[in-house]
């Protein structure tokens, strides 16, 4: 318990810090303003594990709590959510023949999924790290994928499948990231995790996931197409501009957004506290690669264009579109979006909260330029109050 208290006291300051921060790296010439900053828990790192879907979202659903009017900030548990998720995502690849996605990814809606079957409990009731003091979901999901791949190449066995395979995968749970809670103690009370999600005062029902792309029909729900929504969510197809609007005008009402996002490109630097979409992408360049899952600093990017700003590329829903359709554009990661800023050109910055630990500039957070959001956004996700009434017109809602 005291080293958990201290983990969260250190990066709690670190956030505390940011506050006076108004450059992305040192010697950049960038200076930011503050237009929003809203309320947000501590950043912390996913580790070597592909959750950051979990990560972002309890993040997101943490900053609602506390817009909710919460006097002492909650820290939820991600990976009681990642277990629930893969007992979940493990019973629907089976059904589906093992023709459906089978990682460690997911995506926002998988928290609301989880916490209205299961509930959810908070990060110092489970912490998932069972002993280590870091995250590495590598050979624990190896071990689970080997069970699933396992029980598709029985299908259509005389003997069928049998219930043995769960008691295998959550045996393989218990062992990596702790055993499951069914009631524990909290702040003198005890719960189980239904009873202490339902004392949080949210409602599921409340939060929407919105997209832009073109090959769906406009102001309608579409089936998110991206190989981790393996629960089947959906989401609002809107327009580009739209998209913009919604954040901005849900920060400047105080709602923070679950953000979605392909950060592969060259000029998303989390070292350097900046994502950009310069005119000529070939002043960037890349030493060494990036984790195949995105959750860490990655390659090393150099240029000018991360100490000063740049002319950036106009975008379009064209040239959206495109890297979507090519694949140039893809689901790489969940983010938190909790600010706005912008630089002494009146460029404006969503200021982001990442999960990948504390060790950039910003300490933990990156600065993403409205380009950059028009251009490699996946999807949003917010309360539903926090959409504009003209869009929800269009969305008839």
């Amino acid at each position: 318990m005291k080293k958990i208290f201290s983990f969260i006291l250190s990066i709690g300051i670190s956030t505390t810090l940011l506050v006076a921060q108004t450059t992305n790296v040192e010697g950049s010439q960038y200076q930011f303003k503050q237009l929003v900053k809203l309320d947000a828990t501590p950043v912390q790192s996913q580790g070597q594990t592909g959750t950051c879907w979990s990560f972002s979202a309890t993040s997101f659903f943490e900053s609602e709590i506390q817009r909710l009017g919460a006097k002492n900030p909650v820290i939820l548990s991600e990976m009681f959510v990642v277990r629930k998720a893969y007992e979940c995502k493990a019973e629907k690849y089976i059904r589906m023949d093992g023709k459906i996605n089978f990682s460690e990814g997911g995506a926002f809606h998988d928290v609301p999924l989880v916490i209205e079957k299961f509930g959810i409990v908070p990060y110092e009731v489970y912490t998932g790290l069972n002993g280590s003091d870091k995250y590495n979901h590598g050979e624990m999901f190896n071990q689970l994928n080997a069970v699933m791949t396992d029980i598709i190449a029985r299908l259509g066995s005389p003997e069928g499948i049998t219930d043995d395979w769960k008691r295998k995968f959550n045996s393989m749970l218990d062992m990596y990231i702790g055993k499951d809670i069914e009631t524990f103690q909290y702040n003198g009370q005890r719960y189980t995790p239904k009873s202490y999600a339902a004392s949080l005062g949210l409602d599921m029902k409340n939060y929407v996931s919105l997209t832009s792309f073109t090959n769906h029909p406009m102001y309608s729900q579409c089936m998110l197409e991206i190989p981790d929504n393996w629960a089947w969510g959906t989401s609002y197809n809107v327009g580009m501009e739209d998209l913009v609007e919604t954040t901005i005008h849900a920060l400047k009402n105080g709602y923070t957004i679950a953000w979605g996002a392909d950060v592969s490109e060259n000029g998303f630097s989390f070292r350097n506290g900046l994502a950009i979409v310069p005119a000529d992408p070939g002043m960037i360049e890349v030493i060494g690669k990036d984790d195949k899952r995105f959750n860490n600093a990655g390659a090393e990017r150099k240029s000018n264009a991360f100490l000063e700003p740049m002319k950036e590329m106009v975008i379009t829903p064209e040239l959206r579109q495109k890297g979507y359709d090519n694949k140039t554009t893809t689901d790489d990661h969940g983010m938190h979006i909790v600010g706005l800023f912008q630089d002494q050109n009146g460029t404006r910055y969503f200021l982001v909260k990442n999960s990948w630990g504390t060790s950039n500039l910003p300490q933990g957070y990156l600065y993403v330029s409205e380009n950059y959001f028009k251009y490699k956004t996946i999807n949003i996700y917010l309360h539903k109050d926090g959409v504009p009434k003209t869009i929800q017109t269009k969305l008839k809602w």
